[in-house]
């Protein structure tokens, strides 16, 4: 995750697309076995992982701090957004190409995001200087080991996936209407960065920290009782109206970090979110298959969920040190 420092910005930023392409026209090859298709697929994002704080250093380098938020805010719109589209596209396509053809489409759409970015983006120097493996030690180790940062990731990581297990069941759930709950989830999503992001202040929106994480699990409590689905699915979008928490946290690594740490800090964020949220779904769906009929999967996202509230209440303590001054962390 070093790399994340020790690449110019732009630099990084064309490794990635060259990552996407070549991955892309991977799958192209015809014959390809299914567990080699996964592993270019996951490969690829192990490739990534080694720049994915780039881009938010980058943000909070041009951007002033106090508008750091309603930044993020903005490109967590912009992505999810790109992705809705992006996965709708893809479905009308898959009715006219190939998937072979498809891939081929990704391979040029990352080609032209590559070429975009080397020649719209200005160049910046590398944050730091060193040897990739040992920084990437070290620095990880400073941040896992911090009583202020500590906190501050197992908050982000934590609730987050645990809750991320209960839409993980949303098919066993409703097999008929589980897009339905997965549009209300981006929903409110969307509402959560556009209210914190844009409409509440820095002061109080460092004091929702908390009563958002515990509103990404309450609602779940209630799907034992199975509850209908425009209820369901009111519900789900109100829980991810909790997401919004990711932004106060993010902005308090900002704060009590230094610059030159600055892309391995949001890099391991990133890759502990996306680890955390996996972990959430195969606890979930273990859960699940142990418990076995279908009608128990609402016990299932109850149990995940008082599970994010109790993780939420014992982080608190700690969340506090992190509440308090300006602490740079060495």
């Amino acid at each position: 995750m070093a790399s994340s420092d020790l690449l110019r910005p732009r630099t990084a930023m064309v490794f990635m697309a060259v990552v996407s392409t070549t991955t892309a026209a991977l799958q192209m090859l015809p014959g390809l076995n299914w567990w080699l298709r996964f592993v270019i697929l996951a490969g690829g994002y192990v490739a990534m992982a080694a720049t994915s704080g780039t881009v938010l250093a980058l943000l909070s380098d041009i951007v002033p701090r106090d508008t750091f938020v309603l930044a993020r805010a903005t490109m967590n719109i912009t992505v999810g957004g790109m992705q809705v589209i992006g996965n709708g596209l893809g479905a009308v396509l898959l009715a006219v190409l190939s998937p072979t053809w498809l891939f081929g489409t990704a391979a040029m759409v990352s080609i032209i995001a590559g070429v975009t970015v080397r020649t719209g983006l200005g160049d910046r120097p590398a944050r730091a200087g060193g040897k990739v493996v040992e920084r990437s030690r070290r620095v990880n180790r400073e941040l896992l080991t911090s009583p202020v940062l500590r906190p501050l990731y197992l908050m982000m990581w934590v609730p987050n996936g645990l809750v991320v297990g209960c839409e993980a069941l949303f098919i066993p759930f409703s097999k008929a209407h589980a897009g339905y709950l997965l549009a209300a989830g981006a929903a409110g999503m969307l509402a959560g960065d556009i209210a914190v992001g844009r409409f509440v202040p820095e002061a109080r929106r460092d004091r929702l920290i908390m009563p958002l994480r515990a509103l990404l699990a309450v609602p779940f409590l209630v799907f034992p009782l199975a509850p209908p689905m425009p209820v369901a699915a009111v519900l789900v979008g109100i829980s991810a109206f909790g997401y919004a928490a990711s932004l106060p946290l993010q902005e308090r690594l900002v704060r009590h970090t230094r610059d030159e740490v600055r892309g391995q800090v949001f890099g391991l964020s990133s890759t502990g979110l996306m680890t955390g949220q996996a972990l959430g779904a195969v606890l979930a769906g273990a859960l699940a298959q142990l418990l076995g009929p279908t009608h128990t999967v609402g016990w299932v996202m109850a149990t995940m969920a008082l599970l994010s509230l109790l993780v939420t209440t014992a982080l608190r303590t700690g969340l506090q040190r992190s509440g308090q001054t300006e602490i740079h962390i060495p």
